[in-house]
């Protein structure tokens, strides 16, 4: 396509996923921030489904953060051992619950540099809770979002926090979480890691296909 041609990619990036994603969310299965931050935890590298099978029987036993600050090590790696990692998952949660004790009342905090001082909690979990949960402009960068990301060139990045800082400069702060969400949406269900579904895509008029084999 000729330099100055065809539609602006932010522009034509945010209509599309609107329109192709408008009910998009959180795949993880929550009820308060709490649950979500401990759902969020156990989704590293582990699928959203196997995450979804475990936590009702986990929030059933520990329905706050009391309750699992007051579990032992063993217990809780039995709970979660299918997410896999379920020691460390089970150590960090264990830490989690008692800072959200000590430090803010057994609630879950609203700021992105309180969120990171838990253990086990990076950007992309804050964010997740801050754009779900409070409704604070956030842009988590998991996988998908920072494959695509890269596909349509608005990254020149594999590093998540350089990205989210290029999404930062490019899409609107108001338009942050929606954009972020749709975006990891079109990443599972149509420019997938292996073998994208580019004849398929949407997004084909602003799309250099970095990365992507032409016969994609």
């Amino acid at each position: 396509m000729p330099p100055g041609k065809g539609p602006r990619p932010v522009p034509f990036l945010l209509q599309f996923l609107a329109a192709a994603y408008p009910s998009a969310r959180v795949v993880l299965r929550y009820r308060t921030p709490f649950e979500l931050l401990v759902a969020t935890v156990l989704a590293a590298q582990c699928t959203d489904d196997r995450v979804n099978q475990v936590t009702p029987a986990l929030f059933a036993r520990y329905p706050g953060p009391k309750a699992l600050a007051a579990a032992s090590q063993e217990e809780v790696e039995e709970a979660v051992r299918p997410t896999g990692f379920y020691r460390n998952k089970a150590r960090a949660l264990r830490g989690i619950a008692s800072c959200l004790l000590s430090r803010h009342g057994g609630q879950v905090p609203r700021r992105m540099e309180d969120l990171t001082a838990l253990p086990g909690v990076g950007r992309k979990t804050a964010a997740i809770l801050l754009g779900a949960c409070f409704g604070t402009p956030a842009l988590p960068v998991d996988t998908h979002v920072g494959r695509v990301s890269f596909r349509l060139g608005l990254t020149r990045s594999k590093d998540p926090s350089r990205i989210e800082e290029d999404l930062a400069a490019a899409v609107p702060e108001k338009n942050w979480w929606e954009f972020a969400t749709r975006l990891g949406w079109h990443g599972r269900q149509v420019c997938v890691a292996r073998l994208p579904r580019c004849g398929a895509c949407g997004l084909s008029p602003v799309c250099p296909r970095n990365g992507v084999a032409r016969s994609a």
